[in-house]
C-alpha cells in the first residue's frame, strides 16, 4: 500500500527541477538481527550488509557529483567531520548500524578517489591511509543514562512511557484481538518447540505478538533446522500483520500521549538536527541518528503519517529509514540569506529497496512545509529538554535529580515540552542540549565525564557532547 500511494503521490510530492537541497536529517532502524527474545541482540552479517548498502543509496543520493539530489557543497569523496553529524546508542546493534551506514556513506577512499589516498612528504617519500583509505567517520556514542540518549530512544529509563503501554493490553480493542486469535495462535507450539521458556498454552496468545513473529521470521531466515521453517508464508504474514497492529497500539494513542514519548524525543532530535545546519547556514549538511522501530511508530502517530496509509502503523523492515530534506525552490549557489524561502521535505523508506519516497505530514497534504511552518509543527509536538522529559518519564536517572521538584509544563499533553526558542528571520534558535541545563553535584560528575562539545557551529543538544561509545557485543534492549 505504501508503494502504491507513494507512486499515487509521485506527481505531487516530485521534487522541483530547479532546487537546491542544503541539508538533509536521517533517522535509520538497524539491519537484520539475531531474535530479541534471548536479549543480547546483534546485527548479523546480512544485517551490516543491509546497513552498508542503504548508507552507499543515501551516497549516491545526497553525495554524487551527478545527482539531482546533492547537497550543496558536501564533500564527495572525502568525509569532513564539520559538514557530518551521527549519534547511535551506545549498544553493538544500533552503534552499528550507524557505522555500517556510514562506511557505505563515505567508503574507502581507493573506491571513490584515490588520488586523496596518498601524500607526498617533504623528504620525496609517499604515505598512505591504512585500509584503502578507510575513513573513520566518527559516530558519537550514548550512555544509557546520558542526557543526549533521550533524542534517539526517549522510551529508555522512562517508567511512565512503560507504564502507558502496558495499559494497551487492559484495553477493548487488546482483548478482541486476544480472543479473536486464539486458535490461530495455538497453531504454532510445534514450530516454537525449541524455544525453552513457550511451555505454557498463555504463552500462544497475541499478548505475544512480536515476540512469535520474531521468533519465527528469524528461524526461518537463519536456522536452517528450525520446525519454523514449516510455517506458511501466509501465515508469516498474518503473524506479521498482527505483530504490526500490537506494536503501533503500543507505541501511539491518542488519548495516551506518555505511549509516544519517545516519539516526542525523537521530534526534538531531529529538529536540533535541521536546525544546525540553518543556525550553520548550510555548514552542517547531513545527520544520522540511529535508533528503533518502536521510536518511528510513535513519529509516525504523532506526525499524522498513519493517517496517510494504514502501512505506517506497522512495522519498519529492517534498515527503513525516515528523512528530512532541507532545500530551497531555486538553483543557488550559497545557503539563502532570508530563510524564510527554506522548505523541508519528508521522505520514508521501507526497508533497503527502492527510493525513498516523499509523504505529507501533520495531516497538511502539503509536498513541503515551509521552515517556519515546519518549526512550528514541530515545536508543538516535542519534548524538547532533558528537563520536561524527566518530569514527563517520572525517570529516576541521575540527572534527572537536577530537576527534583521541579513543575514541568507539557509534561505528557503534546504541549511544547520546554526546548528554549527564538524565532527570528524564520530561524529557530532551538536548545536542546541538557549539559548547559543540568546542574548540581551529581549531574556534573556525569557531564564532566560525557558530555564535550561536537561543533562550535552546532547548536548545543543532539548536534552537541557527546564522546564516541564503544562497540558491546549486544544491545540488551528488548525495544529494538
Amino acid at each position: 500500500m505504501i508503494a502504491k500511494l507513494g507512486l499515487a503521490l509521485s506527481g505531487l510530492l516530485a521534487p522541483a527541477v530547479a532546487e537546491t537541497i542544503h541539508g538533509v536529517a536521517v533517522y535509520s532502524r538497524h539491519g537484520d538481527r539475531n531474535t530479541k527474545h534471548y536479549g543480547a541482540q546483534a546485527l548479523t552479517s546480512v544485517g551490516f550488509e543491509e546497513c552498508y548498502q542503504v548508507g552507499g543509496q543515501y551516497r549516491a543520493r545526497y553525495l554524487s557529483a551527478d545527482s539531482p539530489h546533492r547537497i550543496l557543497g558536501i564533500s564527495e569523496s572525502k568525509y569532513v567531520s564539520s559538514q557530518i553529524f551521527a549519534s547511535a546508542p551506545d549498544s553493538g546493534i544500533l552503534w552499528g548500524t550507524a557505522t555500517a551506514f556510514l562506511q557505505g556513506f563515505y567508503p574507502p577512499l581507493d573506491q571513490t578517489d584515490p588520488d586523496l589516498l596518498t601524500t607526498k612528504l617533504n623528504n620525496g617519500s609517499e604515505a598512505s591511509n591504512p585500509i584503502g583509505g578507510y575513513q573513520y567517520v566518527l559516530v558519537h556514542g550514548e550512555d544509557d543514562d546520558a542526557p543526549d540518549a533521550i533524542w534517539i530512544k526517549g522510551d529508555q529509563s522512562c517508567p511512565a512511557n512503560k507504564a502507558a503501554k502496558a495499559t494497551f493490553k487492559d484495553s477493548a480493542f487488546f482483548k478482541q484481538r486476544d480472543e479473536e486469535t486464539k486458535s490461530f495462535y495455538a497453531g504454532f507450539k510445534d514450530a516454537l518447540s525449541e524455544v525453552y521458556d513457550y511451555t505454557s498454552p498463555s504463552n500462544f496468545s497475541y499478548a505475544n505478538a512480536f515476540d512469535i513473529f520474531d521468533l519465527i521470521n528469524v528461524a526461518r531466515i537463519h536456522n536452517a533446522s528450525s520446525p519454523a521453517l514449516d510455517v506458511s508464508d501466509e501465515d508469516l504474514a498474518q503473524l506479521r500483520t498482527l505483530a504490526d497492529s500490537a506494536e503501533f497500539e503500543s507505541n501511539y494513542n491518542a488519548s495516551q500521549p506518555d505511549r509516544s514519548i519517545h516519539g516526542r524525543t525523537l521530534i526534538a532530535g531531529l529538529l536540533n538536527q535541521l536546525n544546525s545546519t540553518v543556525t550553520s547556514q548550510g555548514k552542517v549538511k547531513f545527520s544520522l541518528l540511529a535508533g528503533s522501530y518502536n521510536t518511528m511508530l510513535a513519529f509516525f502517530g504523532l506526525t499524522g503519517l498513519s493517517e496517510v496509509s494504514t502501512d505506517f502503523k506497522g512495522v519498519p523492515g529492517y534498515s527503513s529509514t525516515i528523512s528530512f530534506e532541507l532545500f530551497t525552490e531555486e538553483d543557488l549557489e550559497a545557503f539563502p540569506d532570508n530563510t524564510d524561502d527554506l522548505r523541508v521535505r519528508f521522505l520514508f523508506r521501507n526497508g533497503t529497496t527502492g527510493q525513498p519516497t516523499a509523504f505529507p505530514l501533520f495531516g497538511k497534504g502539503k509536498d513541503s512545509l515551509s521552515w517556519p511552518e515546519f518549526v512550528d509543527e514541530m515545536s508543538g509536538l516535542e519534548l524538547g529538554s532533558a528537563e520536561a522529559w524527566c518530569g514527563a518519564c517520572k525517570s529516576d536517572l541521575p540527572f534527572c535529580a537536577a530537576y527534583s521538584g521541579n513543575s514541568v509544563s507539557g509534561q505528557s499533553t503534546g504541549i511544547k515540552g520546554g526546548m528554549s526558542k527564538e524565532v527570528k528571520g524564520g530561524i529557530a534558535m532551538i536548545t536542546i542540549g541538557s549539559a548547559a541545563l543540568l546542574s548540581g553535584a551529581l549531574f556534573f560528575m556525569l557531564a564532566a565525564r560525557k558530555m564535550r562539545s561536537h561543533r562550535a557551529a552546532v547548536a548545543a543538544g543532539v548536534g552537541a557532547a557527546a564522546e564516541k561509545g564503544s562497540i558491546h557485543s549486544g544491545s540488551t534492549d528488548s525495544r529494538v
